[in-house]
């Protein structure tokens, strides 16, 4: 989201209305991304809590005013991992939701089955490189900037994911309908 750079310069020379201001227009964004990596509404608004207040006390330290977003986001990542670290499991995803939708169509049951499966076997990096590119719409860049690594490395990580995924689900696929032909 696009800020005035007024306000978020504001915020970092210490104006407390103008950072709860630039929190207003970040907040459904902010939930929903905790959301997508905690999966629990408790859970994600607390990471919201930590993170806003880690932001607060540190926004004197943000560099480019025009990154605020970014800089926000990067500061929520890292609260979700460490809840997530806290609570010994690994980075839910958004695919429960729909899930959620697929399990009432028994067709495409084993589908999703197979596409939770092919996810889970990725690596962490895949996975969040893949979550935030596909659920979030964020831009290559942006995924660079919160993952803090080059530009290459995430092109990298969605070519391989996608590949892993694509031969994972082929694969699995492939021996389902081998055993549901060789039922009939």
């Amino acid at each position: 989201m696009k800020h005035n750079i007024q306000t978020v310069k504001l915020a970092m020379s210490g104006d407390a209305k103008a950072f709860e201001e630039l929190l207003f227009l970040e907040e459904k964004m902010l939930y929903y991304k905790a959301l997508s990596y905690v999966g629990k509404k408790e859970d994600a608004l607390d990471a919201i809590q930590e993170a806003s207040c880690k932001a607060f006390l540190s926004i004197g330290q943000l560099q480019n005013p025009e990154y605020f977003s970014t800089w926000l986001f990067r500061i929520l990542i890292r609260e979700c991992y460490k809840l997530l670290k806290k609570r010994d499991q690994i980075i839910p995803y958004e695919e429960k939701e729909l899930l959620k939708r697929i399990e009432r169509q028994q067709d495409k049951e084993i589908e999703s089955f197979h596409l939770n499966e092919a996810f889970s076997k990725l690596n962490s990096s895949y996975q969040t490189s893949i979550i935030l590119f596909y659920y979030h719409d964020l831009t290559i860049q942006e995924i660079s900037e919160i993952m803090e690594k080059p530009v290459g490395t995430i092109k990298t990580y969605l070519r391989r994911a996608k590949k892993k995924l694509k031969s994972d689900i082929e694969r699995s696929s492939g021996i389902y309908g081998k055993i549901t032909q060789s039922v009939k």
